[in-house]
């Protein structure tokens, strides 16, 4: 598929955006901070799923959900969160990626609350066993755990969630009417000539 240039006018001013957004409130501009306090820690107990966001050194981007029991991200400290690498599809582009750009950033969410708890920070990836058992996780993991260092942590509003109702079990189509993920992998691979 041929791809066609877009002739649109593209916003390229930091300035020229802000005016079109508007400044944030001092609350908002004010609500990060830099630890894990109580109240975040509390959120982690209770999120059984986040969304991990990665890129390696040439910025090659990836967002990866993991999810677990509520609370599978344990708090270490005030300022190191870590988590499970549990076996999947053996691709590992996250775990790739904080190899070569330990930054990440993660969304947290617990279901049926609208609001996610935003953590951004710089990752590293342990193989000590004696860590990862100490940590009490059930199930199986590749034999490592990614520990986050953290450098922001914020609540974000609920406005995303609100509008795509995802939560409301009324807004759910219907499961007939669902993508066939067999047929969109089938037809992948056969685009990239493997079938």
């Amino acid at each position: 598929m041929e791809k066609k240039a877009l002739h649109l006018p593209l916003v390229t001013d930091a300035e020229e955006l802000q005016t079109m957004v508007g400044e944030p409130s001092e609350q908002v501009l004010n609500k990060v901070i830099s630890f894990v306090d109580t109240h975040v820690q509390h959120f982690l107990s209770m999120s059984p799923l986040f969304f991990l966001s990665t890129s390696d050194s040439l910025s090659k981007r990836d967002v990866s959900p993991r999810g677990d029991e509520a609370g599978f991200v344990k708090v270490l400290d005030q300022y190191r969160l870590v988590y499970p690498e549990r076996p999947g599809n053996r691709r590992i582009d996250s775990l790739l990626n904080i190899l070569s750009n330990p930054g990440v950033g993660m969304i947290f969410l617990i279901p049926g609350m609208n609001e996610v708890l935003r953590i951004n920070g710089r990752a590293s990836i342990t193989k000590d066993e004696k860590f990862i058992a100490s940590m009490g996780w059930s199930g199986k993991t590749i034999g490592a755990a990614v520990i986050v260092d953290v450098e922001e942590c914020f609540i974000h509003c609920p406005r995303a969630f609100k509008q795509a109702g995802i939560w409301s079990s009324e807004t759910w189509v219907d499961k007939e009417s669902l993508p066939s993920t067999s047929e969109m992998f089938r037809a992948h691979l056969q685009i990239n000539g493997l079938l």
